[in-house]
């Protein structure tokens, strides 16, 4: 059995914490590892290593390599990454995976293949993993396998499933017929639905043998099957031809050969900010608090502070999500509507709907600390052993004073050791690289001046992460 985690989502609804540059499956909401981290080592209490594969994009692509080498261990190396060249949601995300393992693993098209969110909490371990191996015994008789939870209350943000009444039972763990499947209803259906008792939340999580899934395509998604057909660099190099459709859609609403296993466990999808107060420990008056924060007659609040001190009187039933450049303040029940604000600020082309002042790269991050006309003001952490491409800017120049650690700079033909309380001059116009030579982590604030200061004003001539000027 393989494993296929995508983690290529964009997703907005815990905005402005997630954003397009930087989303969910990346964020540390509860611990030190990140949600991409936790489903890691989650599966690898089942699966080995090389077993374990990533989907994500280019965007993403050293977001998930440092989550990754960051648990990996000499005995837990992951190195199964493929890349979508462009997203087109899950069913050809799916498709993909299966070539990977049939033509870059050399598996058979009985090998069973288990589908997983990269963003989800679940717990305890244990369990999950007990009905992962039910769901492999389940998926080799040809079933399509779902995980379905038992509504605890009328979610208008998840799919649910209706089930046979008639299950098939496997030791302790029954499993049932698919009769239909339903989008994220509004309150009164979702009510009705759990009197029925006949439905379950759609968990997203999927197992099936390959083989049963090329079949499927092949009967109800012609478009993907015929690129299915395609060798896997081919298959990469024609991507954008794929539909743009879900597994759930284009599959699972059709096929005669769903059924779902209820599973008993803790299973959240973080879809909003109230599924993150459902999740996180509260005090005594129902709030939740992360960072910096007083309050005064405030209750059932979740309040997140980034750096700033935030004080609240008289609140009750709040969300108060607080980042570096944006603030967002709503009513308890009504957070499924984030999405309309990120809509909104990608309409106006605003920033802050992709990404953070701090911006990750594969060599560390840089903090945008103050900006106006001609200038700009960061701070830039380098990673011990990393650098920047040799590149150079038409339209500024920059100052760099080294605050920790220790410097190589390039300049023109020639090389330089700076260190902390020292500074350099970057002329425009002039090939330039910085290094981390040392141990710890190397931390300059750079000072831009020119007149364009934009992040697209770079020209790379040499860069080991392979990236070309943006």
């Amino acid at each position: 059995m393989k494993a296929l985690i995508l983690a290529g989502g964009s997703g907005t609804r815990l905005w402005p914490l997630s954003r397009k540059n930087f989303p969910k499956q990346f964020l540390k909401l509860r611990e030190n590892n990140s949600l991409l981290q936790q489903t890691i080592k989650r599966l690898l209490n089942i699966f080995l290593p090389e077993e374990i594969i990533v989907m994500t994009n280019n965007e993403y692509k050293f977001h998930v390599i440092s989550d990754l080498n960051s648990i990996s261990n000499s005995k837990k190396t992951i190195n199964n990454i493929i890349l979508e060249p462009i997203g087109r949601n899950t069913a050809p995300a799916i498709a993909l995976g299966m070539k990977y393992c049939l033509e870059k693993l050399g598996t058979s098209e009985d090998e069973i293949l288990f589908i997983s969110p990269s963003d989800h909490l679940i717990r305890p371990d244990e369990k999950f993993s007990e009905y992962v191996k039910a769901a492999e015994e389940i998926s080799r008789k040809g079933y399509i396998v779902t995980f379905g939870l038992k509504p605890t209350r009328p979610e208008t943000g998840y799919g649910y499933i209706k089930v046979e009444n008639k299950g098939h039972t496997r030791k302790s763990k029954g499993y049932f017929k698919v009769e239909k499947f339903t989008e994220k209803p509004d309150t009164k259906t979702a009510e009705k639905y759990i009197k029925d008792g006949n439905y379950y939340w759609n968990s997203g999580m999927f197992a099936f043998k390959i083989r049963t899934m090329i079949k499927e395509f092949k009967k109800y998604a012609p478009d993907i099957s015929g690129m299915f057909d395609l060798g896997f660099e081919e298959l990469i190099a024609r991507f954008d031809e794929m539909p743009d459709i879900s597994i759930d859609y284009s599959i699972a609403e059709q096929s005669e050969k769903m059924t779902v296993l209820p599973i008993d466990v803790y299973w959240n999808d973080i879809g909003s900010w109230d599924s993150l107060y459902d999740v996180v420990d509260k005090d005594e008056k129902g709030n939740v608090k992360m960072g910096d924060i007083i309050t005064v007659d405030t209750k059932d609040t979740l309040i997140i502070s980034n750096k700033r001190l935030i004080s609240t009187i008289g609140i009750e039933g709040c969300l108060i999500i607080d980042t570096d450049d944006a603030v967002l303040i709503a009513k308890k029940g009504e957070t499924q509507k984030v999405r309309e604000i990120v809509k909104i600020l990608n309409n106006s082309k605003r920033k802050e709907a992709l990404e953070h002042l701090t911006t990750y790269r594969p060599w560390g991050s840089y903090t945008i600390l103050e900006e106006g006309t001609r200038y700009k003001i960061k701070r830039i952490v380098v990673n011990p052993g990393e650098r920047l491409s040799l590149q150079m800017h038409y339209h500024r120049s920059e100052h760099w004073v080294v605050i920790k650690g220790a410097a190589k700079v390039t300049i023109g033909d020639k090389e330089i050791y700076i260190h902390e309380n020292e500074s350099i001059y970057v002329p425009k116009s002039t090939l330039h690289r910085l290094e981390n030579p040392g141990k710890v982590p190397l931390e300059i604030i750079e000072v831009q001046n020119g007149e364009y200061v934009g992040e697209d004003d770079i020209v790379r001539l040499d860069d080991i992460y392979g990236r070309k000027a943006q």
